[in-house]
């Protein structure tokens, strides 16, 4: 419990659950061999944290890298997971319902970010590396942005080699990175050209088959 403790680098409120997060940094540093820099977060205040999605070890890595709690937005069918339920009831995951309505999701995130929490999410919806087809990303993460003012931090995850992988992927050893960013700005941005960038910012390089670039930025027109 001591090393626990001594490896905790987050208050989640919780003696329980900081030392939870202290077994959580053990893992990923000895058994994913995890690295990173310090992460682009405030000490205080309501941040969207974006990552792109390759495992179900992905949670853990971003947690393990972030000196403030996280709270993430989960498909409904994770969270009803028997076994993780009450770990995600506890540490405030917000469950989505991705066939349904996710309005309340939505409430449940702008709510967490106007008291000043760190939101989570994969805008990707769900595991998507980066030879799939190219997916647009979720709105939702714009529509927070734009009603609680709270800035956009991109995450990468890199490394992983359980990749594609949910549960065995956290137990595989990895070599893993967690790249952070500078906050991404979208003043002044439509919606499209403001997920354009965070996808190019998530896809490592910009991409031309980037699905929120207009038609006419990806085929531009030629004159003689």
């Amino acid at each position: 419990m001591r090393a626990f403790e001594a490896a905790n680098g987050a208050d989640w409120g919780n003696r329980w659950l900081n030392r939870l997060d202290g077994l959580n940094r053990i893992l990923c540093r000895r058994v994913h061999h995890l690295k990173h820099a310090p992460l682009n977060l405030p000490a205080a205040g309501g941040v969207l944290l974006a990552s792109n999605h390759v495992s179900g070890l992905d949670p853990l890595l971003l947690i393990a890298a972030s000196p403030r709690p996280l709270r993430f937005l989960i498909a409904r069918e994770e969270y009803d997971r028997w076994w993780l339920r009450w770990l995600f009831r506890r540490i405030g995951c917000i469950p989505v319902e991705r066939t349904r309505n996710p309005r309340a999701a939505l409430v449940a995130a702008r709510e967490a970010l106007e008291r000043g929490e760190v939101v989570a999410l994969f805008p990707h919806g769900r595991i998507h590396l980066d030879h799939h087809p190219p997916t647009p990303l979720k709105r939702g993460i714009v529509l927070l942005a734009r009603i609680t003012g709270a800035p956009i931090l991109p995450v990468r995850v890199e490394g992983v080699r359980g990749q594609g992988r949910t549960v065995p992927a956290v137990f595989m050893p990895s070599r893993a990175r967690v790249h952070g960013f500078p906050p991404l700005s979208c003043d002044g941005l439509s919606e499209d050209e403001c997920l354009g960038k965070l996808w190019d910012i998530l896809a490592a390089q910009p991409r031309h088959d980037n699905p929120h670039r207009r038609r006419e930025d990806r085929h531009p027109e030629t004159t003689d």
